[in-house]
Order: C-alpha cells, then sequence, then structure tokens
C-alpha cells in the first residue's frame, strides 16, 4: 500500500510543468498526510508485535504532521528544503531502526531497512542540496519514484514467497 501511495505523488511531479517549491509542498503535503493516516491505520490494524509497531506509529505522526506543516504553513524553497529534510531524517533513521530492530522476526525488515536507508538519504541529499527549486522537486519525485517501486516489489516478493509455504503447509495437513 505504501508503494502505490508514493507513486501516484511521483507521477504528479514529473508530470508537472512546474516544479516551484509551492507546488512541491502541496504534493509532498498531500501525500504526507494520506500516506501517515493509512500506514498509521494499517499499523494499528495488523502489527501485533508493540516493539515494531511503535516506531511505525512514530513514523506515521511525524509523516502527518510534516503533511500538515507543508499544505498550511505558506513557505517557499528554504521551508521546503528544511520541512522535507527534517521529515525524512526522523521517519529514515526511525524505519531504519524498526528494520534492524525486526530482521530476526519478519522478513519485511529487509524492506523497512531500504525503505529507512533511502529516506534518510534523501534527508543527506536535501541538507546537501544547493537551493534550486526545480532540483529539489525533481529529487523528491525521484525518490517517491525508487520508494514506490521498491516497496511494490517487495511486496509482491513477499507474498509470493509465503504462497508456496502456505500451500505447502496446507498439503501437510490434508495428508
Amino acid at each position: 500500500m505504501r508503494g502505490l501511495l508514493a507513486l501516484a505523488p511521483a507521477v504528479i511531479i514529473t508530470f508537472s510543468q512546474s516544479h516551484a517549491p509551492e507546488v512541491g509542498l502541496m504534493v509532498f503535503g498531500a501525500w504526507a498526510i494520506l500516506s501517515g493516516l493509512v500506514v498509521g491505520a494499517l499499523t494499528m490494524r495488523f502489527m501485533a508485535d508493540r516493539g515494531i509497531r511503535s516506531p511505525f506509529v512514530i513514523t506515521a505522526v511525524a509523516t502527518v504532521a510534516a503533511g500538515l506543516l507543508a499544505v498550511t504553513v505558506p513557505g517557499g524553497l528554504p521551508f521546503f528544503l528544511y520541512l522535507v529534510s527534517v521529515w525524512a531524517a526522523v521517519t529514515g533513521f526511525v524505519e531504519l531502526y524498526a528494520g534492524l530492530r525486526g530482521r530476526a522476526r519478519t522478513p519485511a525488515s529487509r524492506d523497512w531497512i531500504a525503505a529507512g536507508a533511502f529516506t534518510a538519504l534523501l534527508a543527506i541529499v536535501f541538507l546537501l542540496l544547493p537551493p534550486d527549486s526545480v532540483t529539489a522537486v525533481g529529487l523528491l519525485g525521484g525518490y517517491l519514484v525508487i520508494l514506490g517501486v521498491y516497496l511494490v516489489i517487495g511486496g509482491f516478493s513477499l507474498k509470493w514467497a509465503a504462497a508456496p509455504d502456505a500451500a505447502a503447509s496446507g498439503t501437510e495437513q490434508h495428508s
């Protein structure tokens, strides 16, 4: 679900003629609010392990807060760069932590480690980026494409890996 949610704003940024910071803030804000709410709700509903659930609740809250700031606070390029870099640093490192913590508990942890690393790298790039709105908004779109494609592939890989196990366990029960 997260992967699909990331691909929608990536398409909007890619095909938008304007890469003004206001466009970046609106697209980032709308995506962050929706993504944070969906991830938070799905985490609370389906993730039973409290040790792994807590970091994802933190990232969901931070993502919704960043999204609300993006769509409500009037700001230009410095605000856009600052907001995205702070959000990416917080959520990237928290997700990286969750992935490292969950290595022995779930096969999804490798995807969390990669997504956390991508997001933390985005924070570093936005901190080092020369202030140029076209580059900044374009890099946000590029990040969302990479994250979206990676998470969609990771989701299908986990589903397909579990399918033979479920079929094998179902066969054993009928034998």
